[in-house]
């Protein structure tokens, strides 16, 4: 379980293909403080370390999960956002974040706010449900609150602090990120469907 507050971010500098399985190197400011078999957030995706190198950690990640997340388009040298999991004394400061990656969305629209930045998601009427004005989302593994919600769209404004210590900075329109949405509020959808 995660809290979406981005504690460092990693470059990607190792992709090694094993049968349907990637293989992924990062090299990050955490990786030496990390332990095997431990649970880390990667742009928003749980994935269990199974190797420490000094600088770097090695996780693996799966055929389901390439299929559902942007690290099936990964490349050497992305910027990745990292997360440990919370602990019990841990402060909940974002929302409650599994790691368990719904959906992959485009940006469609980053603007500069002279202070801020507003980027804006494409909205699949699929999912349309799980999103509410002013609830939480998780973007690349970013705790975050829906400030527009459109028919086909939404937008999250983007504080200074956050842009310049997440992967957020290099997002670009026409670029793909990991969602997960609110927990809570899929649970509800599914008992209402039920």
């Amino acid at each position: 379980m995660f809290s979406g507050i981005i504690q460092n971010t990693g470059t990607v500098t190792s992709i090694v293909q094993s049968g349907s399985t990637k293989r992924l190197q990062i090299t990050s400011g955490i990786s030496a403080s990390l332990q095997i078999d431990q649970s880390i957030a990667h742009d928003g995706i749980c994935l269990t370390v199974t190797q420490i190198e000094q600088d770097s950690h090695w996780v693996d990640v799966v055929k389901e999960t390439l299929s559902k997340t942007t690290f099936s388009q990964l490349r050497f040298g992305q910027v990745i956002n990292l997360e440990k999991s919370l602990t019990l004394s841990t402060l909940l400061d974002g929302h409650l974040v599994q790691g368990h990656v719904d959906t992959s969305l485009q940006c469609i629209d980053c603007r500069d706010e002279n202070g801020s930045w507003n980027l804006k998601f494409i909205l699949p009427a699929e999912f349309a449900n799980l999103v509410i004005p002013r609830g939480s989302i998780c973007i690349n593994g970013v705790s975050l609150t829906i400030a527009k919600l459109f028919d086909d769209s939404f937008e999250v404004a983007i504080i200074p602090y956050t842009f310049n210590h997440t992967n957020f900075k290099f997002i670009q329109p026409g670029d793909l990120v990991n969602v997960e949405f609110d927990l809570i509020g899929k649970y509800l959808l599914r008992q209402r469907i039920s």
